[in-house]
């Protein structure tokens, strides 16, 4: 059945899926994305691959317009803001460090591996950051405890769905259930993905306006 949204709780905490690659926490207001790769069209040039610049506009773009839906106090992004250091020029990390300013909001970034060495201005910056029962990372963290939830990115979790015979391809959410580990699609344009393993629960993201449950 597709959806605009998928909710569920964890304990006592909302969270809902949307189709446009991010996880909104209504009751605290926390708007969650990760996995952008800014600058990655300009890292893959530097190295002679010739690739299109507007995946960071369209990027860009798409952040400003959930952030003017849902409207919350904090963006948080889990991980890999920047594809590279070395492709981070003036304009990039200004329209980065612009981002609070231009969103009329707050925005924290979770470390990822990409963004090892990246220095940037007003956002708080966090390796791993913690509520009352769910942790924020970017790579998965085990737990003991099962009563907290880890929501991360880095794995750019997909799934191949067919249809008359055609094999498509599309971003998710995957839910490991076993582990406690919710993992957010890629929001980046130019990121790819890698498929989920079986066991995980899966949202399947099949246009910018509908996300579908997969029943496993």
């Amino acid at each position: 059945m597709k959806k605009s949204s998928f909710k569920f709780c964890w304990d006592d905490t909302l969270l809902e899926m949307l189709p446009s690659r991010a996880l909104f926490l209504p009751d605290t207001k926390e708007l969650l994305i990760c996995d952008i790769h800014l600058g990655k069209a300009e890292y893959f040039q530097q190295n002679g691959i010739p690739l299109t610049n507007n995946s960071d506009k369209n990027n860009f773009e798409r952040i400003k317009k959930i952030v003017i839906k849902y409207s919350p106090e904090k963006l948080i992004i889990l991980g890999d803001l920047f594809h590279s250091k070395y492709s981070i020029d003036k304009n990039l990390q200004k329209k980065v460090e612009d981002l609070p300013e231009m969103l009329k909001t707050n925005v924290e970034l979770v470390l990822g591996n990409h963004d090892v060495g990246c220095d940037i201005k007003n956002i708080k910056i966090f390796d791993i950051r913690k509520s009352k029962n769910i942790t924020f990372s970017h790579e998965p963290v085990n737990f003991e405890n099962n009563k907290i939830l880890n929501i991360c990115g880095h794995y750019h979790p997909k799934i191949y769905l067919k249809s008359n015979g055609d094999k498509l391809s599309f971003r998710c959410f995957a839910m490991d259930k076993n582990k406690n580990t919710l993992f957010l699609p890629a929001f980046g344009d130019l990121t790819g993905g890698y498929p989920c393993k079986k066991s995980f629960k899966k949202w399947a993201i099949v246009s910018e306006e509908e996300i579908i449950e997969i029943k496993s």
